[in-house]
């Protein structure tokens, strides 16, 4: 077993060192123009690139919240979970529908310390938390949006209107989703719903014939946090939702480097903000749809440029929020690797 987890952790790497060459391959702009978007960039990448330290840091607390919440009588190192955080979000951008090679990672990792079930349900409940984070997300843009247009900032009109109504609705229904999960797990279900996709059926009953008692016992340990341990539930989610909010300094970043900042002062930096904000989320939202496609090639550039294209700001501004975005996925690509073969425990 020590072997086949060996060798799993290989590939892994290899995967995430592919994924890295694969992205520095399929820039959308020559060498020499990267090379000028990140000199102009210039002192600027430190915080861009360092904001990430501490939106990792707060996306391992919310896990650690979790891991706690269950595993009381065990202590995993908050600095053992930072790792495995950073490289599971290493490994989700190098894999196609993200959790791919992430998730298991982390499982196979944690099981070390907490036993395989437990590894799982904590995995799979971090995930939903993260999730769930990113659709309270959403559903507050569109208040923030429309906070905006009342005071003139940004335009409203039918087409937007109803835009905005689809992702409430689209929220709406992922929070009902989601609440039956916490309350009643989710793992059961899903590996069922799969028998119903071509090819998958003798598969699905196979595996829940064989491991019925194991998904009972992760399905239980999923709706134990929601209704044994309110607070820890409502921290993690907290921290994921948190995460978010310090992302959209990323991008705020970007839009003070080209003298935008809607008048300076208070009042024009927390305008700014919000208009990072607002950027964030409907890239992540365009992201998520097609999230089907390795490390989103294509859909997040798409998605800052058209995002910001909405803002009234210039599509070139998209064009280098997004190579400068892609190059700080691929220095934490690196970084993640990195720490895979570090973290020997």
């Amino acid at each position: 077993m020590k072997w086949t987890k060996q060798r799993l952790n290989n590939l892994f790497f290899l995967l995430g060192v592919a994924a890295v060459v694969v992205m520095l391959f399929t820039f959308d702009v020559s060498f020499v123009e990267l090379w000028q978007h990140l000199c102009h960039a210039g002192y600027w990448l430190i915080p861009i690139v360092g904001v990430w330290i501490f939106i990792y840091g707060m996306n391992a607390l919310s896990w650690q919240t979790i891991i706690r919440s269950k595993c009381k009588e065990v202590k995993v190192g908050f600095w053992r979970i930072y790792r495995l955080t950073i490289t599971g979000y290493a490994l989700n951008y190098a894999t196609p529908v993200g959790g791919l090679g992430g998730e298991p990672y982390r499982i196979m990792e944690l099981s070390k310390d907490i036993g395989n079930q437990r590894a799982t349900s904590s995995v799979i409940l971090y995930a939903m938390m993260h999730f769930f984070a990113h659709f309270w997300y959403w559903f507050s843009s569109i208040f923030i949006y429309l906070a905006l247009a009342a005071v003139g900032d940004l335009p409203i009109n039918t087409a937007i209107g109803t835009l905005l109504g689809i992702v409430i609705i689209f929220c709406l229904i992922a929070f009902y989703i989601f609440s039956k999960g916490y309350r009643h797990g989710l793992v059961t279900k899903v590996i069922r719903w799969l028998g119903h996709v071509p090819g998958l059926r003798k598969w699905s009953a196979r595996f829940q014939e064989n491991h019925a008692e194991a998904l009972h016992n992760i399905d239980e340990q999923i709706a134990a946090l929601y209704a044994e341990d309110k607070r820890a539930f409502y921290r993690s989610l907290l921290l994921e939702y948190l995460s978010r909010v310090v992302q959209s300094s990323e991008v705020m970043f970007m839009l003070l480097l080209f003298g935008i900042d809607c008048g300076g002062g208070f009042s024009g930096l927390l305008i700014t903000f919000l208009h990072s904000f607002l950027i964030v989320s409907f890239t992540t939202l365009f992201a998520n749809l097609i999230g089907f496609l390795p490390m989103q090639l294509g859909v997040q550039e798409g998605g800052f440029v058209l995002s910001i294209a909405a803002l009234g700001l210039s599509a070139a501004l998209g064009i280098f929020v997004s190579i400068i975005c892609r190059v700080r996925e691929i220095i934490w690509i690196l970084i993640g690797i990195l720490l895979m073969k570090i973290d020997k425990n």
